[in-house]
């Protein structure tokens, strides 16, 4: 398999408006560039052309003198042109016979006693008109006209007409840079009506991306407003799998809560009877009946969790959830004068459902609660990672604490560290599992206060101050 370039691949991944951004001003140049050096050609080529004919038009004077009425080997005389007269001026004209000295050669007093070059090579065929540049006496460069004559008896005779070749340059050097300028400022103008097309054109992708972000926010539950022909399928393609999805949830959710009511209702059934039976039966019923109910109740808040975790829509307030909890820790523990204080900036949202919100929450205020002495603190802030924001929980107490390699096992299901405590050691394992289901983590330290520091961490919403 061919392996892409780096620079190819990071291309790729750049968003559509920018490759599609950079493909047109890549292409626009290459095309004003070709189109550039098209033009600069074919304008060289029709200034050489226009030089030539009015050359040409000399060297025809020149030829009608020469077959005029008298000796062929006469003064010509002047041409019409005073730059001929000029010594030295780029103009020169000049006539001769073929292989003829250097006493033999009539030319103009421009050229000031100097020779123009001979363009005529063996192949040329008598009479063609040949074109080319060539040096002047002072070295400048020359365009030059040669023909030939043949004046029967007389012989034949060549005649070079020249002129300064940097007029040529000069037009071309002033055509180029007037096209350059044109062609930028076009560029230019291309540029900008190709970043309004794409804006434009990719407006529709920007509204079905602002409709999603609302649908994660919860402040819509579907794809709304009117899209092109091209976009449209996709837009309710996403609908129907939102319908799909909350479909699948709902049913879910109705299954987990028939699977409780059914588990449920025998298990109180065996609890009463128990109390029929003689005592050590009855303790060991109850136990046992005790310890499948906790693990049902522990596998159906899983079940139900993992049916709503990242649930699109789905936002919970932190601040009234966790004020709610503390206030109701505060009164089950007002034996040890237990004193919650709370730090929750407004407006701070958990992605996710309120029930699981209250179930993380309230396990670990209770389990800081248990332990501390006399103060426990909760604190939410939101965390910026990318694009993306997490929701994070910080509860502090000032109880014992725990040694660092305690803290892992307390994690595990149904790991107790001290059995005088109440509960069924479940509380800390059900929240590291829902939170691993929101794609979280629960993670315990030091607390600054000299107890344990629970820190969970879920999605937060990106939108919250």
């Amino acid at each position: 398999m061919t392996r892409l370039p780096s620079f190819v691949k990071r291309f790729a991944s750049r968003p559509i408006a920018v490759r599609l951004a950079v493909s047109s001003v890549f292409w626009s140049f290459v095309i004003l560039l070709i189109a550039g050096l098209i033009l600069s050609t074919l304008y060289r080529d029709n200034t050489e052309r226009a030089f030539d004919q009015r050359l040409l038009v000399y060297a025809n004077t020149l030829a009608s003198n020469l077959v005029g009425p008298g000796d062929p080997d006469r003064d010509l005389g002047p041409i019409g042109d005073p730059r001929f007269e000029l010594p030295l001026s780029g103009w020169y004209w000049q006539v001769a016979r073929p292989n003829a000295a250097a006493g033999e050669i009539r030319s103009s007093k421009s050229l000031f006693g100097g020779q123009l070059p001979n363009l005529a090579s063996g192949d040329n065929r008598f009479g063609q008109i040949r074109r080319g540049y060539g040096k002047a006496p002072d070295d400048r460069n020359l365009r030059i006209i040669e023909r030939d004559i043949d004046l029967g008896e007389d012989g034949r005779y060549i005649i070079r007409v020249a002129g300064p070749a940097d007029e040529i340059e000069v037009a071309v050097r002033d055509f180029i840079f007037a096209l350059t300028v044109t062609f930028a400022l076009l560029g230019l103008a291309l540029g900008f009506t190709t970043l309004l097309q794409i804006r434009f054109g990719l407006r529709p992708l920007s509204n079905l991306r602002s409709a999603l972000g609302a649908i994660r926010r919860g402040e819509a539950e579907r794809i709304a407003g009117e899209y092109p022909r091209d976009i449209s399928p996709l837009a309710s393609e996403l609908n129907l799998l939102l319908d799909t999805n909350r479909e699948i949830l709902e049913r879910a959710r109705t299954q987990v809560g028939n699977l409780a009511h059914a588990l449920k209702t025998p298990l109180s059934i065996i609890m009463n009877e128990a109390e029929n039976a003689p005592e050590d039966v009855a303790a060991k019923v109850r136990e046992q009946a005790t310890t499948m109910r906790d693990q049902v109740n522990y596998y159906l808040d899983r079940a139900r969790a993992a049916a709503l975790a990242g649930t699109l829509g789905t936002l919970t307030e932190a601040e009234p959830v966790i004020a709610g909890l503390a206030r109701t820790f505060a009164k089950i523990y007002r034996d040890k004068d237990l004193e919650v204080e709370l730090a929750i900036p407004p407006n701070l949202r958990f992605r996710g459902e309120k029930q699981d919100l209250e179930e993380m929450a309230g396990n670990l205020i209770d389990n800081a609660a248990k332990w501390a002495a006399h103060k426990v603190e909760v604190a939410v802030e939101i965390v910026r990672e990318d694009d993306r924001s997490r929701f994070r929980l910080l509860i502090d107490d000032d109880g014992p604490g725990l040694p660092e390699a305690a803290r892992e096992e307390v994690l595990k299901r149904g790991r107790r560290l001290d059995e005088t405590k109440p509960g069924s050691g479940l509380g800390l394992s059900i929240v590291s599992d829902l939170a691993a289901l929101y794609r979280g983590s629960l993670m315990l330290d030091a607390s600054p206060m000299g107890g344990l520091r629970a820190i969970l961490e879920l999605p937060g919403d990106r939108g919250s101050p």
